[in-house]
């Protein structure tokens, strides 16, 4: 495991100054040439800009794979951490600390086989995090192994004649579980969309779980170029309640479906179109659902009212 620190200290901006985008890039991804991957990174540094959200108050936390590396370019603190562990780890830095900022980045693999038991419990504690899911349906890092994504009847090298199981599908599953308070997906070849759903996720007041269908140019190139290249073969779920695009990005799409996200019901059928499309968009949100890290900033005294009450009773021990 690394345990990645930035190199500022915890000091705010003078006022009047604002933070710039290269405030929040670090080192050169080392992506592939074309993998989604780096429109997702690009779109993440705009939303903490958009933001302004301070560095050293930001923590990005990962697992293993291609999208794992994500901490290592992003000037803010990060955890990169065992296969699968992304969500533990995450959980239990919000839950001691709940005024942080904190992003989970994680893949398909990462989190749908040997993360699965730690992504259901932690859509059940609902804490306030947002959950960037990169599924390119394979696991690239290792050189093209099926993944709990892969389309039936793919070819990999653990399947050279094509993949047996049907997939996981991460949106019906995520909706399945008790507590679920943020379902979205997007795709990184539509920039303006990508954008809005990291906007609306980041101001949910509980977990957002969001599944980016993202292109990888080496393994699966064959999978996702024509449903790139084919205007038919994505459907925007859209409410005003939901991912709101303007009119002129709204337009590019030929097909859009109008879907209330506070029914769950019509999500779950949602959910079932990728059968014969790509649906993108807010599933379902519930604002009301508990929140985990609610009760343990209360009980452990981490509070922001606790932790100034504690603060001002050590300085009254030495004032005259």
């Amino acid at each position: 495991m690394i345990a990645l620190q930035p190199d500022f200290c915890d000091i705010a901006l003078p006022e009047g100054e604002h933070y710039s985008i290269e405030d929040y890039a670090s080192s050169k991804a080392r992506w592939c040439s074309g993998c989604g991957a780096h429109t997702i990174l690009n779109s993440v540094q705009k939303l903490c800009n958009d933001k302004q959200l301070p560095p050293e108050k930001t923590v990005f936390v990962s697992g293993i794979g291609c999208s794992s590396r994500f901490p290592h370019y992003m000037k803010t603190y990060g955890f990169h951490g065992l296969h699968g562990r992304a969500f533990p780890v995450a959980c239990g830095v919000k839950f001691r600390r709940p005024d942080l900022n904190v992003f989970v980045i994680t893949g398909d693999g990462d989190c749908c086989s040997i993360g699965a038991g730690h992504w259901v419990h932690a859509i059940r504690y609902n804490m306030k995090m947002v959950v960037l899911l990169f599924d390119n349906a394979i696991y690239g890092l290792t050189k093209k192994q099926t993944s709990p994504t892969s389309p039936f009847g793919t070819v990999s090298n653990t399947h050279p004649a094509g993949s047996v199981l049907p997939p996981i599908n991460p949106i019906q599953a995520t909706l399945g579980l008790p507590n679920v308070s943020f379902v979205a997906q997007t795709v990184d070849w539509k920039p303006a969309h990508l954008n809005a759903t990291l906007k609306k996720a980041f101001d949910h007041p509980g977990l957002a779980f969001v599944r980016i269908v993202q292109r990888c140019p080496i393994w699966m190139r064959d999978s996702y170029e024509p449903t790139v290249k084919d205007p038919d073969a994505i459907t925007v779920l859209n409410h005003e309640n939901g991912i709101v695009l303007d009119e002129k990005a709204l337009k590019k799409f030929r097909h859009v479906n109008e879907h209330d996200p506070s029914d769950i019901l019509k999500a779950r059928e949602a959910a079932e179109m990728v059968k014969e499309t790509t649906p993108i968009g807010l599933f379902y949100q519930n604002k009301e659902a508990i929140r985990y890290d609610e009760y343990g900033a209360h009980n452990l005294g981490t509070a922001v009212e606790d932790r100034i009450g504690a603060i001002n009773s050590m300085m009254d021990r030495y004032a005259i």
